[in-house]
């Protein structure tokens, strides 16, 4: 009689739990061919990666990139039935030789006023966080679908098999959580790898002396039993996802510690950020790293703003605008300028949002504070193919409505990929009977602001 055992049950006696625990080679037998490997864009792209801000909440656009001076002048006016006109607390100067008009709130950002456009006119059909977070990541109205960031990565794979594609930097998760990064019906390698700011921002990295010199026969019994689990269940393409993840996790352990690493980081550049060489935690950090995998060739990298306690969901007490701000403002500064001094902010797209705006009035008794609006925001764009120090679209005297060009966040999303090199009604996957796009079945690249 022959002993037959599962691969479960092999796993659950076997060493594999420390498969990404040590350090060594890539699997010695039967290594995945990488299904991430560079892709070629439908026509010549203008970027070749992007670097996307996303701040939680719904950011006031009257208060930081969008001032109204009526609004100032009309603090009080009567706007309907209980609510007012609420004025900014805060001054807004004009920059750069475009002369675009910012908020006092973002000083270092403002430096870099011509390379901004500033988008004036966004739009979204959704008021609710939730909703409205997952709507600006997928295009989605309800439901789950795969976020941008997937999107970007089953379109042009990464430039390096030892990254992710696909990183999403989150102190903590966001409204909707993970779904905003998630991959969906899209091949799960497509999903972005979370990276928490602190000691150790990818768990399990280092590895564990005691069991590293195992890793390699370790890894190469796992991919032998992972193929014959497989082979025998024919169309499951999570199955080759996950060999695949292993195999990958390897690689990131060899290089990921150096992408963290800022040793070599010049004093000059991290005066620029504002950071010292033990910063494993603020935004500028983030910032930082983000540059050094964008260097490394990560295709799509996301910085949530989480980590400042609390977000942008001022519906009362808007002072807190001041340490928001600046938990991110020199960081995002020192980005665009650093990504400028090394010639690659021409083929980085750097993308600034939100999920919705807020009003700019407020309750007659509660005049501090503002409701969620997805009726007129500001979201903006810089470098990788987008002209700077423009600002595209308006809204009226108070930020109310939306006066010219208005830009629906499909539109937004048609741009970006436009600027990655892809048609976004032929950037598409075939699934459930039919072919998915993350426009659904609408947007409009938005040319007047292409360079």
């Amino acid at each position: 009689m022959s002993l037959q055992i599962t691969r479960r049950e092999l796993l659950q006696y076997s060493l594999a739990g420390t498969i990404v625990a040590g350090a060594g080679g890539m699997f010695p037998q039967g290594a995945l061919a990488n299904p991430l490997a560079p892709r070629p864009t439908q026509f010549v792209a203008k970027a070749k990666r992007v670097i996307l801000f996303f701040m939680p909440g719904g950011v006031s656009h009257v208060d930081t990139f969008d001032p109204k001076t009526q609004l100032q002048k009309d603090h009080g006016k009567e706007f309907s039935k209980d609510r007012v006109l609420a004025r900014s607390l805060w001054g807004s100067q004009r920059y750069g030789e475009s002369g675009l008009e910012i908020s006092d709130l973002f000083p270092h950002t403002a430096q870099c006023a011509d390379d901004l456009c500033l988008i004036r006119s966004m739009h979204g059909d959704k008021g609710d966080h939730f909703e409205a977070t997952l709507s600006m990541h997928s295009g989605a109205r309800a439901g789950t679908l795969p976020g941008i960031g997937a999107w970007v990565s089953y379109g042009m794979g990464t430039q390096n098999a030892n990254l992710p594609s696909h990183v999403v930097f989150a102190k903590n998760l966001p409204y909707a959580g993970s779904q905003a990064w998630d991959s969906n019906f899209l091949p799960a390698y497509h999903q972005g790898t979370r990276i928490t700011p602190g000691p150790e921002p990818i768990a399990n990295l280092n590895p564990d002396p005691a069991f590293a010199r195992h890793q390699t026969r370790e890894l190469d019994l796992l991919n032998r039993m992972n193929a014959r689990h497989r082979d025998a269940r024919a169309g499951d393409a999570l199955l080759d996802a996950r060999m695949y993840s292993f195999q990958a996790a390897v690689g990131l352990q060899k290089t990921a510690p150096q992408v963290f690493d800022l040793s070599q980081e010049s004093d000059a550049t991290l005066a620029l950020y504002g950071i010292d060489r033990n910063d494993r935690q603020s935004f500028a950090w983030q910032c930082l790293v983000a540059r050094r995998m964008s260097e490394q060739g990560v295709r799509f990298i996301e910085l949530i703003d989480t980590g400042a306690g609390g977000n942008w969901d001022a519906h009362g007490n808007m002072k807190s605008y001041e340490k928001l701000a600046r938990n991110v403002d020199q960081g995002m500064g020192a980005l665009l300028t650093d990504l400028k001094q090394r010639g690659l902010l021409d083929e980085t797209l750097i993308v600034w949002c939100t999920e919705f705006g807020r009003t700019p009035s407020a309750k007659k008794d509660a005049t501090d504070g503002r409701d969620h609006y997805k009726d007129a925001f500001t979201c903006w764009l810089a470098g990788g193919g987008v002209k700077g120090g423009l600002a595209y679209g308006a809204t009226d005297e108070y930020g109310v409505k939306i006066a010219e060009n208005p830009v629906h966040i499909h539109d937004f999303h048609a741009t970006i990929l436009h600027l990655l090199g892809f048609d976004h009604t032929k950037l598409t996957y075939f699934t459930s009977g039919r072919d998915f796009r993350l426009t659904g079945l609408a947007g409009q690249v938005i040319s007047g602001i292409l360079a």
